[in-house]
């Protein structure tokens, strides 16, 4: 009874019928939703509205050209044809909403094609495994790379003035661009910076400040192209 569920009931334009098009086209986007469900729910860093609703159907899309397509050679490359002459422009995304997209595609191929325990069946155990692997946050770094902008006075010998500092909060640093200001009277320093995530990021910089007299220095989240400053 269970391997009926996963036998190949391919649905072509031979039997294609009401019911089973019915079938298929429900099916697809109940496991779309449950994609983007979990999509939802796994992505920490906030969503747009149109991309999830995009996963809602675009399983059921993809089963609707496969059960139009069918067994038919030339209605296939009628179709490739007239896809070919629409162009899509979209801003690079995510590596994971890449994967997504991919996901729900192949819940609506398989949905197409009339394999409806095997759709369930990899769509249940991919969300399943997109849940494990957000609770664990794998993948997660255990460390902050960041710029790191001093302004030195002149007499401040800037070789080894903050390497101390450095060894007292385990930062890591490689010194990038040095570059003078206000008329050469100061020194700006450009450090790359390997912060651990545990660290005290104000008292870093206080130690910082007591040693270059209180001058500027920033911090950036993220580590900037030096040829930029």
């Amino acid at each position: 009874m269970l391997d009926s569920l996963f036998t190949n009931a391919s649905l072509t334009t031979a039997n294609l019928t009401l019911s089973n098009a019915l079938l298929t086209i429900v099916v697809s986007i109940v496991l779309g939703g449950i994609i983007s469900w979990t999509y939802m729910k796994t992505n920490a860093n906030g969503y747009a509205q149109s991309f999830t609703l995009t996963m809602v159907l675009l399983p059921a899309i993809v089963a609707i050209i496969i059960l139009l397509i069918g067994s038919n050679i030339a209605r296939a490359f009628s179709l490739a044809g007239a896809f070919s002459i629409i162009r899509f422009r979209s801003a690079p995304g995510d590596p994971k909403d890449i994967a997504y997209v991919l996901f729900t595609m192949a819940a609506g191929l398989a949905c197409g094609v009339g394999l409806f325990g095997y759709a369930v069946l990899f769509t249940l155990i991919l969300c399943l495994l997109m849940f494990v692997l957000s609770r664990f946050n794998f993948g997660a770094r255990k460390t902050l790379q960041k710029t790191l902008k001093v302004t030195v006075p002149e007499n401040l010998g800037y070789d080894e003035a903050f390497d101390e500092v450095f060894r007292k909060f385990g930062v890591q640093y490689e010194l990038k661009k040095i570059r003078t200001t206000e008329l050469g009277s100061l020194y700006e320093l450009v450090y790359a910076v390997t912060l651990n995530q545990l660290t005290n990021q104000k008292e870093f910089l206080d130690e910082i400040r007591a040693r270059n007299g209180n001058l500027d220095l920033s911090l950036t989240m993220s580590p900037a192209p030096v040829n930029d400053y």
